[in-house]
């Protein structure tokens, strides 16, 4: 009992004692907020500029590589290269001609061509003028490096002038004339005269008498005179049968050989020509082009000639007018 009455007089003093301080609290506690109240006020925050970057960290995480995929490598298309071909093809639609040559050469046609046999030593090898050139094909020098070969042409004429027996012939080198055989006269001939002038003449009769084999052998036998050849000899290309002739000319070092060749077609004469010309040095030290494979060459293009037919141009003669009938004067 004593205990709980101690107890309770504590709490009543207490109590007494908060009464009287709670005034003073109340008035220290109205000083701290006025006071912080006019600090936070004369403290005005900061607008927050937008440029003002905040920083951001970032946890860096483990990149884990990503797994290889191989694509799968496909084939690239190939380019389709289209090659020109090796020769090519030459026709004259007049002429119906057509032939073949490297690409690599070169060629003239027209003037150009007729420049190119006028510089030859023998332009063309008709027996009469009226030629005209069509093509002149040309090897390079290239292979033929180092040697005295000069030039090679493989050229193409036509004359519409000759007929088929001329076309055979070649004005260089010169035909050979000929030679008109003796008239030949049997050995009988002498014996028989004089035995006719020694028997007597036989009495006329009016039955024929047959001749007798040796009074015929012995009239004098007449042998007519040989015609001429045609020149060259004869070359078969396909279905042409060509005549061949060569000829070589030359003044000094400088020396050409020629081919001919010609073909009667179409009513016109065809000329093919094979030309080599060579220069040789003075000295000696320049060896000299094989003639042979350079022929060789120019064959291959004379091998691969055709000549088709061409219709004639049609031609309308006149009708030659009646001459006038001269009037009969009257009677």
């Amino acid at each position: 009992m004593t205990r709980i009455n101690a107890v309770r007089n504590i709490v009543e003093t207490s109590s007494v004692s908060w009464g009287k301080n709670t005034s003073v609290l109340i008035f220290a506690a109205v000083l701290i907020v006025c006071s912080v109240t006019v600090g936070c006020s004369s403290d005005k925050p900061k607008p927050v500029s937008s440029n003002t970057q905040i920083p951001v960290t970032q946890s860096q995480t483990p990149v884990m590589p990503a797994p290889v995929v191989q694509a799968e490598t496909k084939p690239a298309p190939k380019k389709v290269v289209h090659k020109k071909p090796a020769t090519v093809n030459y026709t004259d639609k007049t002429y119906g001609l057509t032939f073949e040559y490297s690409r690599r050469y070169a060629i003239e046609t027209g003037n150009a061509a007729t420049d190119v046999l006028a510089s030859s030593p023998i332009p063309m090898n008709f027996v009469q003028p009226g030629g005209v050139a069509l093509a002149a094909v040309e090897l390079p020098e290239t292979g033929f490096a180092n040697t005295d070969f000069s030039s090679a042409f493989f050229n193409v004429s036509v004359n519409k002038t000759l007929t088929a027996d001329q076309c055979n012939e070649f004005a260089v080198p010169q035909p050979k004339s000929p030679q008109p055989k003796a008239m030949t006269t049997s050995a009988t001939l002498a014996p028989a005269v004089e035995a006719a002038s020694a028997s007597p003449a036989p009495a006329p009769s009016s039955e024929t008498q047959p001749t007798s084999p040796q009074s015929a052998s012995a009239l004098p036998t007449t042998t007519a005179a040989a015609q001429p050849e045609p020149q060259g000899s004869k070359l078969m290309l396909g279905d042409l049968e060509l005549r061949a002739t060569e000829a070589v000319s030359g003044e000094g070092t400088r020396q050409s050989d020629s081919k001919y060749f010609h073909v009667f077609q179409n009513g016109a004469c065809y000329e093919f020509a094979l030309n080599v010309t060579t220069v040789a040095s003075e000295d000696g030290v320049i060896k000299h082009v094989d003639r042979d494979k350079v022929f060789g060459r120019l064959e291959q293009i004379l091998t691969t000639v055709k000549i088709n037919p061409v219709a004639a141009p049609e031609v309308t003669a006149e009708a030659p007018a009646a001459p006038a009938v001269p009037e009969t004067p009257a009677q």
